[in-house]
């Protein structure tokens, strides 16, 4: 086990990095400098010859012993995780938005006023006071900030309204996994957003969504921006951010021509034309492709599609058949709606949807023949959906053509969702009567049109780590690596190793002071190295017998393997004409470096 014990010499800022660690074992002249000295009965002394996953490493974060799903932050990941906090905070300032602090305890009379209480109730979790009252660890904020918001707000003179917070949130998980990617508890950036209206509101959502990509792009992240569903959340547009990732939960859909990408929640693939041939034939066979059953077992579902089309799309079926229960299909949903209606509560005929593809529209005849079978049946028949378009029930599958452009394939990717963006309209404000006095004072007060914008903070730092672990360790972007310059001496500390230390972290080459720590723990050089690997600092400077001879140090660039010998007095513009190469490589905006 690999834990510092960090503090810092009073009235120091933390812009300047300087931290001192167990000053007493070190003259009183060097206080106040970052070193890495480890507590003897912690560190490990086993060699670590590869890096499998930064949530493995005991510098950065230890999960709990009790119970899966709750990490404990540890001195290195907490530097990591404050610095993505850092350059997000930046990124949230350049469009206006002011941050604040919501409290963790969410009333749940509140979810119940917006009305999801009921829908999300398993994966919240949910406590009394000594009085009764009803509270939970908020997931999310849409009701608490709603409603503040609606007491403080009353013109349309005070928008637009860009309020966003960093916080622990809390969800249920029934079966936490991968670390922080599916934890129970989790660090998260919610910005909402409060327009007076429809067109402003827009105009938020595009440009809060420039500064995300933006984001990603100085984490050095080839992030992709996908339609998705809004599930829960309500309101009918919303985006992911989504890292390809073999590890991935989500699957998402691109195409190889144009700038199409979708969930697979919402993704259909496109309805072919009338006069279209599907598998081969000029007229569909109609095949029954899925039987389901809704949640009070009550009615049957049954979905029709042409033969050969394709697999059955379950979110295309859930979104027409709201009340579907996924989990049951084939021949046990027939089971459990036989039972219901052989059931002394049952009541009234048995019930039956039939879903039709919109690809089987010229075969209606037919297809009627096959859905009016089953005596004393109600049957409903529907091939429409809300928006009175054909039902497209066949699942988008690799290779098929573009939804979006002519001539585009579609490719299919496993993906990490490390942010989701909505623009919930009234969802919430028109519960809550968030409204304001118009433009015009003779019209009447209009209610606010909202957004809301997610990053999970935690998401991002395991997503960091899959993506940039190596063979040998973490590659960190220079933006939020836990040190810039990392500093190993194969001897005690000198004088003339402590001022070039100070010449590093004070070079008027940056335009801000560099992250600088001492290695100065009681191992082994070899080790020392092999943990720097691990870790992943940017800049590696080593003193040994040149340095202490002729006042030659060896610095190691980690992202370009390479090593050159630098004199003392050059070391300092050296390396940070290094960094900025890193992030002029990276992509990181100058105004954005923290």
């Amino acid at each position: 086990m690999d834990i510092m014990h960090w503090s810092s010499r009073p009235g120091d800022k933390m812009d300047n990095v300087y931290y001192c660690l167990d000053a007493p074992s070190r003259p009183h002249g060097n206080e106040g400098r970052m070193t890495r000295q480890t507590h003897s009965d912690w560190v490990s002394q086993k060699r670590r010859t590869k890096c499998c996953s930064l949530l493995n490493d005991p510098s950065m974060l230890k999960q709990t012993q009790t119970q899966p799903g709750i990490f404990h932050m540890l001195p290195l990941g907490l530097r990591v995780q404050e610095k993505i906090e850092k350059l997000l905070d930046k990124h949230m300032h350049s469009i206006g938005a002011a941050r604040l602090a919501l409290s963790s305890l969410s009333s749940a009379q509140l979810w119940e006023q917006s009305g999801r209480l009921s829908q999300v109730s398993g994966e919240l979790f949910q406590l009394e006071d000594r009085k009764k009252h009803r509270f939970l660890l908020a997931p999310t904020h849409e009701e608490e900030i709603t409603a503040l918001v609606a007491a403080g707000v009353n013109s349309y003179k005070h928008t637009p309204l860009r309020l966003y917070q960093t916080t622990r949130k809390y969800r249920d998980e029934i079966r936490p996994r991968h670390g922080l990617l599916r934890s129970r508890e989790f660090l998260m950036k919610d910005l909402y957003s409060f327009d007076w209206s429809y067109e402003k509101a827009f105009e938020t959502y595009n440009l809060v969504a420039k500064a995300y990509q933006q984001f990603f792009k100085d984490l050095n992240l080839p992030i992709i921006v996908a339609e998705a569903s809004s599930g829960d959340m309500g309101g009918k547009l919303s985006h992911e951010y989504h890292l390809t990732s073999p590890i991935g939960s989500d699957t998402i859909y691109t195409c190889n021509k144009c700038d199409y990408a979708s969930n697979d929640e919402v993704a259909s693939p496109r309805l072919p034309a009338a006069d279209e041939v599907i598998g081969g034939e000029a007229v569909s066979v109609p095949i029954l492709a899925w039987t389901g059953v809704t949640t009070d077992r009550k009615t049957l579902v049954n979905v029709w599609i042409p033969k050969d089309a394709g697999d059955p799309n379950i979110h295309a079926i859930k979104a027409a058949v709201p009340d579907l229960d996924t989990t049951l299909s084939g021949q046990p949903a027939n089971q459990a709606w036989e039972d219901q209606h052989n059931s002394t509560t049952a009541g009234g005929p048995p019930l039956v949807k039939q879903l039709i593809d919109g690809r089987l529209t010229k075969l209606m005849t037919t297809v009627d023949e096959l859905l009016d079978a089953g005596e004393g049946h109600t049957v409903e028949k529907i091939s429409q959906d809300e928006d009175c378009q054909p039902l497209n029930l066949v699942r988008l599958k690799q290779g098929d053509a573009c939804p979006r452009c002519e001539g585009g394939k579609v490719q299919t990717h496993r993906a990490l969702e490390l942010g989701h963006t909505f623009y919930l309209g009234t969802r919430y404000s028109e519960p809550f009567s968030a409204k304001v006095a118009a433009a015009d004072p003779k019209q009447p007060k209009v209610t606010l049109s909202m957004g809301c914008y997610g990053l999970g903070i935690s998401r991002i730092f395991a997503a960091l780590v899959e993506h940039f672990v190596t063979e040998k360790g973490l590659q960190w972007p220079v933006a939020i690596a836990p040190f810039h310059v990392y500093v190993v001496p194969t001897m005690e500390m000198t004088d003339e190793a402590w001022k070039l230390y100070d010449a590093i972290s004070a070079s008027k080459e940056q335009d801000k002071a560099l992250d600088v720590v001492v290695d100065d723990r009681k191992v082994s050089f070899g080790w020392k190295m092999n943990d720097a690997e691990t870790i992943g600092y940017p800049i590696q400077v080593v003193l040994g017998k040149k340095f202490q001879k002729d006042g030659i140090c060896e610095v190691h660039v980690h992202k370009y393997r390479t090593r050159a010998d630098v004199s003392v007095n050059e070391a300092p513009t050296y390396i940070a004409e290094q960094i900025r190469k890193i992030e002029q490589d990276e992509g990181v905006s100058p105004q954005m470096r923290i």
